[in-house]
């Protein structure tokens, strides 16, 4: 039998707290990409494994991360590197962004996320 990947059933209710309780940065960025904003479909506080991502993009098997404070200390380091090392292992990719870049450079966060967009689709060729 195949283990279940996306949104394990125990996570449900953390997934929903999460959603309802989204720091600022999360939310700033979460109002430019939803609703397909950049031409693909972005899901928040979605369950991959046993981590929790601030937002994925099946479509382009890519996970954006908005990292506060915690994630610079050398432990916030370690455990990022192995929840990125689980996503290369399932092919996602991982972009992250700080709480500022978020901020204060949200138009440069998102020019790098349709950059990565621009690169995973195939160029369209003419009739």
């Amino acid at each position: 039998m195949q283990q279940r990947t996306f949104n394990l059933k125990y996570q449900k209710k953390i997934r929903s707290q999460l959603r309802s309780n989204m720091p600022k940065p999360e939310e700033v960025l979460w109002q430019r990409i939803r609703r397909k904003q950049l031409g693909v479909k972005f899901r928040r506080q979605h369950g991959i494994g046993r981590y929790i991502v601030d937002f994925y993009c099946a479509e382009l098997s890519l996970v954006i991360e908005i990292d506060g404070d915690s994630h610079f200390s050398a432990e916030g380091k370690e455990k990022d590197a192995m929840r990125d090392a689980f996503m290369e292992a399932l092919g996602i990719k991982v972009l992250r962004f700080t709480n500022e870049e978020a901020m204060k450079q949200t138009e440069s966060v998102l020019e790098r996320i349709i950059q990565f967009s621009s690169e995973q689709q195939p160029p369209l060729t003419p009739p």
